[in-house]
């Protein structure tokens, strides 16, 4: 059998030796010196005129290990493991390397560079879940939607953000997790551009759907991408933290959407064909994140376990050198020298199809066969995600996922559906009825709103230049009327008789008129098309709950990422899930806005510590060759379940909370309890 690990020789410039990439060095890795520690002779030119004394490590009488101390001590350990299994793969021995290459690179600015960076994508994510909620009282007004449309509209989102995990985290196994970040992101700013502009229903939907297919590939990439440049004993804390910028994603949305889209001066018009209302400002301000990031990520380098996995060794070692380097230097020890001269990397034979090809056939031909190709390896992996050794992994994780995503998008669109449930029914309770009323030369000159009109007679009566808001005439007579310059909002006319009545500049629709009688009226210079009014559209009280829902998970936040490395990934994953289960049964007894805020709330901050274990334990349970494709997967079905729960949820809404809650129970109970059966991944190395 041949062997999958190769051995390569290469040379800088001035043919020296810098990298053999195979045998040699302590325990088959390519180490020099430092463990165990260089002789006297054999010290670094960048060391020499030091004097041990003045380097004296500070906690040394308080019996405090030095930290190079600790880590050869891991180091032992690790082999010590690996001498008495009875077998160890290659590719477990190079996830042992390149954990010590890790710790010896240490942590510091270059993961805390790339952490904002990256964070800030995984905010784009986290704003895109929101636009389209917060713009819809508006845009379904300056557009005309249908029940049927704005329906869509909030769906397509999903749907973008389902392909795109899927496409990007295949892709990012196979071209680079940078490279297809880049391109996602820039697909993602560029749409959402715009969709700002679009007028019409369609061009904003498929604008919105591309918005979605880029900004899909960030979550997925984002954490294979960060993990790959973070030793064992920090992944599950850093992971976690990374995780609070998608809490300041909502943050940043129901601030910029509060700030913005009320101020109607924001906007501007060029004739009556093209209006940019302030709505569409707000489009435009949450793209900053993303647009932040795609200018981070030009300075950031690909990850070298990426590249080693292709056996891209000068690239790899350049950049681990980098890294080693920049953290060194700014905690102040600048003479700290790289000492890693052998990497052993699989041999990879992917690529040699491609280029076997490329010698060939014309410009077009030698895309076509690249692009199938690449589109059989991505399908390959994710095919081989449920062979052998991880099919038990990869269908729990999928239960887990689903359940989760399932219950939480299903609760978050249940929440504030239930305020303007409860809003209405309260507003509905206020309405007055008025019965077999005679009005008479009477101007009306102010605002009608929530009243019902049963058997009224209005008499040479004027409605001049007012709002007439939810009110509905029923069997009444309008005779000798004007009705001049009205703006109206939810009104009907319900087998109404309308005798020599003049309409003029009203945006009265033929549909407001069910089963009513002209007789000898006429209509004028009528209102068309809809006509935003942002007094009405948009309530305070939408961005509020949006933005206490994100503040909540601070603290929740805060404690998974304490104690991730502590208590451990199962435990916490399925801790959460479980007590988050028992906070729905809470739901029972929410029968006001607040209380259902406080359970919203209180939701929010106990799971967002299953969705942090989640997203770590799926970085560390598959190899780096299939870590993007299976986050990819796994985050793709992830969005079908949103989109399945927040449409079942949503049809509950006025009808009971008993299906709603029993539902989202018993989906976090189910993956609580599965959670529990996957393995610790806490102490294993990257694989």
């Amino acid at each position: 059998m041949a062997d999958p690990y190769q051995n390569n020789v290469y040379h800088q410039g001035d043919g020296e030796n810098y990298g053999t990439y195979g045998e040699g060095g302590q325990d088959g890795y390519g180490y020099q010196g430092d463990y165990p520690p260089q002789e006297d002779d054999a010290a670094s030119d960048a060391t020499e005129g030091h004097d041990e004394d003045d380097q004296m490590y500070e906690g040394e009488y308080q019996g405090i290990p030095h930290p190079d101390e600790i880590k050869a001590a891991r180091r032992a350990a690790r082999a010590k493991a690996r001498v008495t299994a009875d077998a160890v793969s290659e590719q477990e021995e190079l996830a042992e390397q390149y954990e010590d290459i890790m710790e010896d690179c240490g942590h510091g600015r270059f993961q805390w560079t790339l952490f904002v960076v990256l964070g800030l994508a995984l905010m784009a994510d986290s704003v895109e879940c929101y636009v389209v909620a917060f713009v819809l009282p508006s845009a379904e007004k300056d557009m005309c939607l249908s029940n049927a449309e704005k329906g869509m509209l909030g769906l397509i989102v999903f749907l973008g953000m389902m392909v795109g995990a899927f496409v990007w985290g295949g892709l990012a196994d196979k071209v680079g997790r940078r490279k297809c970040l880049i391109i996602a992101l820039a697909i993602n700013c560029v749409s959402a551009f715009l969709s700002s502009f679009a007028q019409g229903y369609g061009f904003f939907l498929f604008f919105r759907l591309f918005s979605g297919i880029g900004i899909g590939g960030s979550v997925p990439i984002v954490y294979s991408y960060f993990s790959e440049f973070l030793q064992m004993d920090k992944r599950g804390e850093h992971l976690s933290w990374l995780c609070m910028f998608w809490m300041i994603g909502g943050i940043y949305a129901s601030f910029t959407a509060w700030g913005i889209i009320p101020r109607y001066g924001w906007g501007f018009s060029m004739g009556t064909e093209f209006q940019f209302h302030s709505w569409r400002v707000f489009v435009l301000v949450c793209a900053l994140p993303a647009i932040s990031s795609l200018v981070g990520l030009i300075f950031m380098p690909e990850s070298p376990r990426f590249l080693l996995e292709n056996a891209k060794h000068d690239e790899a070692w350049m950049i681990l050198k980098q890294m080693h380097d920049i953290n060194w230097r700014a905690k102040g020890e600048p003479e700290r020298v790289f000492t890693v001269s052998q990497i052993r990397t699989p041999k990879t034979q992917d690529d040699e199809f491609i280029e076997i090809q490329s010698a060939t056939g014309t410009s077009f031909q030698r895309w076509v066969v690249r692009t199938m190709t690449l589109i059989k390896l991505v399908l390959k992996n994710v095919v081989s995600l449920l062979g052998r050794d991880l099919r038990m992994a990869s269908l729990l994780m999928a239960i887990i996922w689903f359940t989760m995503a399932f219950s939480y998008y299903g609760l978050s669109v249940w929440f504030p559906d239930m305020i303007k449930h409860l809003q209405y029914e309260e507003y509905e309770s206020k309405v007055k009825i008025f019965h077999k009323e005679r009005v008479e030369h009477f101007h009306f000159n102010f605002t009608l709103e929530n009243q019902i009109h049963k058997e009224g007679e209005y008499i040479h009566d004027k409605f001049i230049n007012i709002e007439i808001k939810s009110v509905k005439f029923e069997d009444s007579l309008f005779e000798e009327c004007i009705f001049e310059d009205i703006s109206s909002t939810d009104t009907i006319f319900e087998n109404c008789t309308f005798r020599s009545t003049y309409f003029v500049n009203t945006d009265f629709s033929e549909e407001k008129f069910i089963d009513c009688k002209m007789e000898n009226s006429t209509f004028h210079e009528n209102k068309t098309g809809c006509h935003l009014n942002y007094e009405e559209e948009n309530d305070v009280l939408i961005y509020l709950v949006s933005f206490l829902g994100s503040l909540a998970v601070l603290p929740g936040n805060i404690i998974s990422a304490l104690f991730m490395d502590k208590i451990g990934r199962i435990k916490m994953i399925g801790g959460s899930m479980l007590i988050s289960a028992g906070c729905t049964f809470f739901l029972f007894m929410s029968f006001s806005q607040a209380a259902i805020i406080s359970w919203q709330c209180l939701f929010c901050g106990v799971s967002v510590a299953a969705w942090n274990g989640i997203e770590v334990i799926t970085v560390e349970l598959y190899p780096a060759s299939k870590r993007a494709t299976a986050f990819g997967v796994l985050n793709a079905l992830c969005k079908l379940a949103a989109i399945l729960g927040s449409s079942i949820f949503a049809s509950f809404v006025g009808i009971t909370k008993v299906i709603p809650i029993l539902l989202s129970c018993a989906a976090l109970v189910c993956g609580g309890l599965l959670a529990l059966k996957l393995p610790e991944t806490r102490e294993k190395v990257l694989l």
